[in-house]
């Protein structure tokens, strides 16, 4: 089947990784639709991980702002007329007018056990619903988001794990059950289950805002978004006017607050307890800003924490 036509579309390492496999596996790619460049520090652009990787093996990139809006980009699609189209984490919805061009249809790499988390962010949604097993499911694109039939799914243990893990360990299986699933795509034996919308959840789209926390909440749930949030927006929240972001902290739920949520409630060698709503966090890495990420300990080095100190939602 290596002499199939597969046009690729992705923006992420979890889509990288899905490409390469394709790649490595022979498949033909004319071409690979991605999100455009960004621009980083000191207005350097950044190219995403999937057009980094197609400009390494030599293949015609195409970035478009808006593909249903990209007359010349569908017409480009259409004449290269590909057999199949992949897409994992692209970050667009696809129009009608392209789902129809391959003969064997749009395929999606979605990193969740559907029906549960369709949307944009189904992996941070699992850590953030505290599920110790989530999963990648190979699904046949229509017009709605993420309702298609199902075709092949893999579950993954990710107890305890953060959304950089979470993601590597998803896209690693998705690669690979999206090499063994084409296969059958294309012999027609492959199985198309629908999916039950009862059972559906979403996963919605995250904005830096999603990062703030001021401890109202159960300490369990924000140690869950500062795994889910830790490659971006991260966890944040304010000391005397800075900002302080989270990378590491473990929820002590056994343990009652003694003060207003925020409120330091003791301080250790290498770790300081913020009470919540309900129970205490307890952090071992951060970022103060400014500075780079470090330690608790040399964290308080520099700046004295306090019984009764106060983290709060704003800089003020």
């Amino acid at each position: 089947m290596q002499n199939l036509k597969i046009v690729f579309m992705g923006t992420p390492e979890f889509a990288a990784c899905s490409l390469k496999a394709l790649i490595d596996a022979g498949y033909e790619i004319p071409l690979v639709i991605t999100q455009p460049d960004r621009k980083g520090n000191r207005n350097k652009m950044i190219l995403s991980p999937v057009r980094q990787l197609a400009l390494d093996c030599g293949i015609e990139t195409a970035q478009p702002i808006r593909l249903r809006r990209d007359k010349e980009l569908i017409e480009r699609l259409r004449s290269v007329s590909p057999d199949m189209i992949v897409v994992a984490a692209f970050g667009q919805i696809l129009p009608r007018s392209v789902l129809e061009i391959p003969r064997l249809g749009c395929i999606n790499v979605h990193g969740s056990l559907l029906p549960d988390l369709r949307g944009a962010s189904p992996m941070q949604g699992a850590i953030l619903k505290g599920l110790d097993e989530s999963g990648v499911t190979i699904m046949r694109m229509e017009e709605g988001l993420d309702t298609g039939d199902m075709i092949s799914k893999v579950r993954c243990d990710i107890r305890g794990k953060d959304i950089v893990e979470v993601s590597q360990i998803l896209a690693d299986a998705g690669s690979k059950l999206l090499i063994e699933t084409i296969p059958h795509i294309a012999d027609g034996t492959a199985v198309y289950e629908k999916q039950d919308d009862s059972l559906s959840s979403y996963a919605k789209m995250i904005n830096k805002k999603d990062g703030m926390t001021d401890f109202t909440g159960s300490a369990e749930e924000i140690e869950r978004m500062i795994r889910a949030y830790l490659d971006w927006p991260t966890c944040y929240s304010y000391l005397e006017g800075l900002q302080i972001k989270f990378f590491r902290a473990e929820a002590l739920m056994d343990q009652q607050p003694d003060g207003e949520p925020g409120t330091i409630s003791e301080t250790g060698k290498d770790f300081y307890i913020i009470n919540c709503g309900e129970g205490k966090l307890k952090v071992y890495e951060q970022q103060l800003q400014g500075k780079k990420r470090m330690g608790a300990g040399d964290f308080m080095r520099g700046h004295r924490l306090n019984k009764g100190d106060r983290f709060t939602v704003s800089e003020q």
